[in-house]
Parts: C-alpha cells; sequence; structure tokens
C-alpha cells in the first residue's frame, strides 16, 4: 500500500515541478541582447534606407516646425523673432472665442464638413462594389477611366470649371434648367447653395479615386467563399452583404477615422477660390478665417492661436472616434 501510495505521487510531483518551470519561462521571458538587435539592424539596413526620407519629411516639415506654435500665446514681432516677442498667454484665444464671428465660422467649417462625409464617405464603398461585380472588360474600364479621371484635375482648373458651369448667364447647368422650363439659379452667388455646390464637386472629383482602396480590399476575399455561397443558393445581394462588406469593414472604419480626424481641417484652397462676397455668409471657414488674418492683415500671434484650437479639435476627434472603434469593431489606429 505504501508503495502504491508512493509511486501514483511521484507524477503528481513532476507536474508540478514542470508548471512551475513553465510559468517561469512565460513570466520572465529572454531578451535579446543589444548586440543581436544592432546585428539585425545592421542587417536590415537597406530597409531603414528606405524609410529615411519618409522620416525626414515628417520631422522637417511636421515636427521642428512645431517650435513655432507658441507665438499663439505671445504677440509675436517678426523683428524681434520668437523669444523676443511678449508673452501674453490665452489672451488671443479669448479674443477668438468672444468674437462675434466665433459660431459662424464653427458652423459653417462643421456643416461643410459633415455634410461632405455624410454624402461623400459611403459613395467610394457602393461603387467599389459595383466595379467589382462587373465583369472585367471595356465597360469596366471606361467605367473606371471616368471615375478616376477627376481626381487628377487641378483645384484651381476644378474651380474654374465650377464657375462657368454654373454662371447663370453662361453656364451649362443653368442652360439645362431652362430647358426643363425653370428660371435660372445664381449658384454662385447664392449662400445657400454654395455647400452644396461645393460638396457635390467634391464628390464628382474623389469618389472614383477613393475606391481604389476599397477594391484593393476586395481583391483580398478568398473566391471559395463566394462559390460556397453560390452552392448554398445565395443571391448576389446576399453575397455582397455577407462576404464582401465583412471583408472592408476594418478598411471602412480606419477611413472613417482618419475623415472625422480631419474634419476641422478641410483645406482652404477650393473654398478661398469659390469664395465672392455674395456667398461669404456660407463659405466662410476657419481655414479661410486663418489664411485672412495671418497672411493678409499680418495678424500672425491671432491666426496661429486660431490655427492651433483648430488642430486642437482634430486632435480631440481623432482620439475619441478611434477609442470607440476600438471597443466597437476591436479595429483602430492604434
Amino acid at each position: 500500500m505504501n508503495t502504491s501510495t508512493a509511486t501514483s505521487r511521484e507524477p503528481e510531483i513532476d507536474s508540478t515541478h514542470t508548471n512551475k518551470k513553465n510559468k517561469k519561462i512565460v513570466r520572465s521571458p529572454k531578451k535579446l541582447p543589444k548586440k543581436k538587435t544592432n546585428r539585425k539592424i545592421l542587417q536590415n539596413w537597406q530597409l531603414y534606407i528606405f524609410i529615411l526620407p519618409a522620416f525626414l519629411y515628417f520631422l522637417i516639415f511636421h515636427y521642428i516646425p512645431m517650435y513655432g506654435v507658441q507665438i499663439a500665446f505671445k504677440n509675436f514681432v517678426p523683428t524681434l523673432g520668437i523669444w523676443g516677442s511678449d508673452w501674453v498667454g490665452f489672451e488671443h484665444f479669448t479674443r477668438f472665442f468672444e468674437s462675434y464671428y466665433f459660431w459662424d465660422l464653427i458652423k459653417n467649417t462643421l456643416g461643410i464638413s459633415v455634410y461632405e462625409l455624410i454624402v461623400g464617405f459611403p459613395l467610394p464603398i457602393i461603387l467599389a462594389l459595383a466595379l467589382n461585380e462587373a465583369k472585367d472588360g471595356l465597360y469596366k474600364r471606361t467605367v473606371q477611366t471616368v471615375t478616376y479621371a477627376p481626381h487628377f484635375i487641378s483645384v484651381v482648373v476644378m474651380a474654374g470649371m465650377i464657375i462657368a458651369f454654373l454662371s447663370p448667364a453662361t453656364g451649362i447647368i443653368n442652360h439645362a434648367i431652362q430647358l426643363v422650363g425653370f428660371e435660372p439659379i445664381a449658384f454662385m452667388s447664392d449662400p445657400d447653395w454654395f455647400k452644396t455646390v461645393y460638396v457635390m464637386s467634391g464628390v464628382w472629383q474623389s469618389t472614383g479615386w477613393g475606391t481604389i482602396i476599397y477594391l484593393a480590399a476586395l481583391a483580398g476575399v478568398d473566391p471559395q467563399h463566394h462559390e460556397a455561397a453560390i452552392v448554398d443558393g445565395a443571391s448576389r445581394f446576399q453575397r455582397i452583404w455577407h462576404i464582401n462588406i465583412p471583408a472592408i469593414v476594418p478598411t471602412m472604419v480606419i477611413l472613417l477615422i482618419m475623415n472625422v480626424g480631419n474634419i476641422m481641417a478641410m483645406g482652404f484652397e477650393k473654398i478661398l477660390l469659390l469664395q465672392n462676397p455674395l456667398n461669404l455668409e456660407s463659405s466662410n471657414v476657419i481655414a479661410t478665417f486663418v489664411y485672412q488674418a495671418g497672411l493678409l492683415d499680418a495678424q500672425y500671434s491671432f491666426a496661429a492661436a486660431v490655427g492651433l484650437f483648430n488642430a486642437v479639435i482634430n486632435a480631440i476627434l481623432l482620439i475619441t472616434v478611434n477609442q470607440i472603434a476600438k471597443k466597437t469593431s476591436e479595429t483602430s489606429l492604434w
């Protein structure tokens, strides 16, 4: 009896000993020596040379200029320099928040950005799903070329085309409206039409180009999934809904986070080119205001304060949406 008891206990002691060893190995992994790390870097030096231009670009044009952000808290005088200018704290921020045009700028900026996000974000997805279902041939290549081409038109040319097409007297759009029996519309001088003109022209210019990344994601879908769904009797719409859309959801989430993070940082070039005194009520946004105050009126500190406020809001939106996406879909930027 004693012998059997002893023999039966021996495996338990061994297994416990083994588990302790395994736990020690998991809890305290061995770190690679610095020599091995440096050796790996030297072995893959081509990769580091490859990313060096991008690293230098962001360092020189994005990080080093942050040194000048401090003029937002100073009464900057060019002859005195950044360090020699007087420190005024949050005076320029307070001036902007208490100004009569503060809420107008916020309303116009958010109005155009949200309008563009609601209309422009789903269209590339729909177009990519449609092109993915089309058979390779002349029709598909023609549609891709026609939808991609507007992306390569410069902003200046695009603004000139919009103004020419929407002219009440000579514009082709108003000629078509008159043929139907309606009165011509002064699109560019009516503040109520500015947001629609800006957003729709942007959708026309960027929708085709935006489909490229979604088509690349759809190309990674395994054809066997579709074959199995067809065998099970699934329709084309069901295959799109249950196979293609889930495959591009991570891409959709990443692009949505990036778009929301730039919701207050819309480019000012196109708005500035389409802007005139008659539509200023709807077209004056934070970006054009910073351009006006900083470069034209030489209020450098005030413009820097407004721009910094805009950047902080964008950063808060980016972090917030990223955390929400991380918790809900487990897909995020970091």
